[in-house]
């Protein structure tokens, strides 16, 4: 199996028609419209920066995403955003000050390690400015979404030259832990042969985000089930969870604004 990701140009392009827009990143733009200063963790395309932008926010808005194929797409489109190639941990985050950090597309889900989460939600806290928010959101454990990510569920999307991809997904094996591992493979478009991307994700349930959030200074201060900002059930599709700094100013911590629509 030959093993590829969004680091490809050919997939990136893909990125937006595999991933339209929808109700979450709805979510996300009543934020992001609301901030200031916005700091989009694992940006992929910067599809939702660059609608911020479109729909008329002034301020700072920055992406950061590891894969450079993914930038070129938001750069071609608005270079008034800034691009940052990296993660987390490729700069010092002091005194950033954003109102506001986002990982969107279940982007927290690929930090795999404790370790790693730990310096990542570290550094998401020196980013943040002391009223500053941090929303991200997981998919529900107890759902258990990977058990109908299976082959005979595919799917097509149209490539940038009208060509047809189907893409599938495929479970490798039983859950280790809180990890699931995946194939994701596309056909057709503008390839030989196909091409198969492999991922982990981590499924953490809302205690144990909680126990890490704590450990690096933050407070998870609203959790919602679904992107109409419903309670977290055991049936929710979704961990939407809203954080601050642990240690925040004098007075009450109030909720961000309500939904535009």
């Amino acid at each position: 199996m030959v093993d590829h990701s969004f680091a490809d140009l050919s997939l990136a392009a893909l990125y937006d028609s595999l991933n339209p827009w929808g109700p979450g990143d709805d979510f996300y733009l009543d934020l992001v419209m609301s901030a200031g200063s916005v700091l989009d963790v694992g940006c992929g395309t910067g599809q939702l920066l660059r609608r911020a932008r479109r729909e008329g926010h002034r301020g700072r808005l920055t992406g950061l995403d590891p894969a450079a194929a993914m930038l070129v797409q938001g750069r071609r489109t608005d270079p008034t955003v800034e691009w940052i190639l990296g993660d987390l941990r490729a700069r010092l985050w002091d005194g950033a000050g954003f109102e506001l950090v986002v990982m969107t597309g279940h982007a927290f889900q690929v930090l795999l390690g404790d370790e790693e989460l730990r310096e990542a939600l570290t550094a998401v806290r020196t980013a943040l400015s002391p009223t500053g928010r941090f929303v991200f959101e997981t998919r529900n454990p107890a759902v258990r979404a990977w058990e109908s990510w299976t082959p005979d569920r595919a799917h097509e999307v149209t490539a940038d030259d009208g060509s047809t991809v189907s893409v599938r997904h495929e479970v490798l094996g039983p859950p280790v832990g809180d990890r699931v591992t995946f194939t994701e493979t596309f056909e057709g478009g503008p390839w030989d042969g196909p091409r198969v991307s492999r991922a982990t994700l981590r499924f953490l349930a809302p205690e144990a985000l909680s126990g890490f959030l704590a450990a690096a200074g933050l407070k998870a201060t609203e959790q919602y089930g679904d992107w109409a900002r419903g309670p977290v059930t055991s049936g929710s599709p979704e961990i939407i969870t809203v954080a601050r700094h642990a240690q925040g100013p004098k007075g009450p911590v109030t909720a961000g604004p309500p939904p535009r629509r």
